[in-house]
């Protein structure tokens, strides 16, 4: 890597001003003059925005090569379609790459050699490359907000090794599915498990962890109606949920262990669950939340923030039906969102890192293998993937990332300047397709410091 430094703040100040009078240039308003003293976006349009710079913006991480285009011809209902099948073929330079993250293919216990930053490593990048180059772009969307939905934190000991089969059999297998497979996906799987101690819950010293978490995070939200009662026998009805330790057995797999189970009866949120049912106490506690209508209004709610930036009450109580009428369908509770004219005029929604760094690699036109170097500025703006420590996964409120900026400008300039190891712009110019948001008559001495502008402007860092 070149040993170049980075921008100073004086330097990023500037050109981020001039960065601005780009945006302007193009007809966007400007975003940065709307923010409240709280740091929170106004309600207020994003400007003179197409219906395919918007599509391309929120459904996917940003538009490239022809996908303005295609959104064009085919249309918005028959678009979505084609991103709601999410069956089109990965390009085989892509699979390539991902087939050099073993780690991203094995579970837990065949991992234990591997150092378990190494195993993040494979996982980071995994994540980078499918959200860069993936044609099936709202299926890698959904990938984002349910891993954060079901958050990891890979660094506590030894949850990374588990990690990649939660993305593969929890995430991935369902982002588009139903949500009670997710969660009991979830529920059993490992690394959830140990993450949120329930490998240590059992008859007679019942573990609160998961079951708070599940009904407070994972489904009723934290307002949802229960109460202490019900986290104390939900905990119970998760006893003897665990994690295969024996020896000559297929280690860190998932295990119910009855004689470490409360078989008696419980009553969970106003239901009885009679005894002796053993592992199926806890099947039935999924059933009973998966279904509730106020997990319907948590999720729907959740979803229309991260595709809005906004919980239109119209739109809402569409999602709200489909959720209850489909039995969790997701393609079903998304549809009417993503087919209302909320979507073209929603609030701006001011992107996260990661957000942020795969939409600028993408507009770019820039060839990465997302490894080292790319993850380093991901840290360096602060959302280095699976190391949010606490379950509430990474926030999506303005103000928790508005304090980066320094850190996106030296991305961008570094990008620019292909100063990123294993990263670059061919010729460092602007991809065919363009920052399609912004103005592509800023005049500059060299393509790579328009470029680098056009990164930093304030309209870049909206969506």
């Amino acid at each position: 890597m070149s040993n170049q430094p980075n921008i100073s703040r004086r330097d990023a100040l500037a050109l981020g001003l001039a960065a601005g009078g780009a945006a302007l240039l193009a007809g966007c308003s400007d975003v940065s003059r709307r923010i409240s003293p709280e740091g929170k976006a106004l309600k207020t349009p994003t400007g003179n925005v197409s219906e395919e710079v918007r599509l391309a913006n929120r459904l996917t991480f940003g538009p490239q090569g022809n996908d303005l285009a295609e959104i064009k011809t085919l249309g918005r209902k028959a678009w979505l379609d084609k991103q709601l099948a999410a069956d089109q073929q990965d390009d085989p330079r892509l699979l390539l790459q991902l087939r050099r993250l073993s780690a991203i293919y094995y579970e837990g216990g065949e991992l234990r050699d591997l150092p378990d930053y190494e195993v993040i490593r494979h996982l980071q990048q995994a994540a980078v490359l499918r959200a860069v180059y993936s044609p099936n772009q709202l299926q890698e969307r959904m990938v984002d907000f349910w891993s954060n939905h079901f958050n990891l934190y890979g660094r506590k000991w030894p949850i990374a090794y588990s990690v990649p089969e939660d993305t593969r059999k929890v995430i991935r297998q369902h982002a588009l599915g139903r949500f009670e497979d997710m969660l009991m996906a979830s529920a059993k799987s490992p690394a959830m498990l140990q993450y949120l101690d329930n490998q240590i819950n059992r008859k007679g010293v019942p573990n609160e962890n998961y079951a708070r978490e599940i009904m407070e995070l994972h489904t009723l939200g934290v307002s949802g109606g229960y109460s202490q009662k019900d986290v104390m026998e939900v905990s119970r009805c998760f006893t003897g949920w665990g994690i295969q330790t024996g020896f000559l057995k297929r280690r860190g797999a998932f295990l119910f262990e009855s004689e470490k189970h409360d078989d008696g009866a419980k009553i969970v949120l106003g239901k009885k669950i009679p005894a002796g049912q053993g592992e199926k106490d806890g099947e039935i506690v999924i059933d009973i939340l998966a279904h509730h209508p106020q997990t319907a209004n948590f999720l729907c709610r959740k979803l229309a923030r991260y595709f809005l930036g906004d919980e239109p009450e119209p739109v809402i109580n569409k999602m709200k039906a489909a959720y209850l009428e489909s039995k969790g369908d997701i393609k079903a509770t998304l549809k009417p969102m993503l087919l209302s004219n909320a979507l073209l005029d929603a609030p701006p929604i001011f992107k996260r890192p990661f957000d942020y760094a795969v939409s600028a690699v993408r507009a770019s036109g820039a060839q990465t293998d997302a490894g080292p170097g790319l993850l380093k500025h991901l840290f360096d703006m602060g959302q280095p993937l699976y190391e949010w420590p606490m379950p509430d996964g990474y926030p999506d409120e303005t103000q928790a990332w508005t304090g980066g900026m320094l850190a996106r400008w030296n991305f961008a300039a570094d990008l620019a300047e292909n100063r990123i190891q294993g990263t670059q712009i061919p010729d460092a110019k602007i991809a065919s397709a363009g920052i399609a948001t912004l103005s592509t008559k800023v005049v500059a001495e060299r393509a790579k410091t328009g470029l680098a502008l056009m990164l930093m402007a304030p309209a870049f860092q909206w969506k």
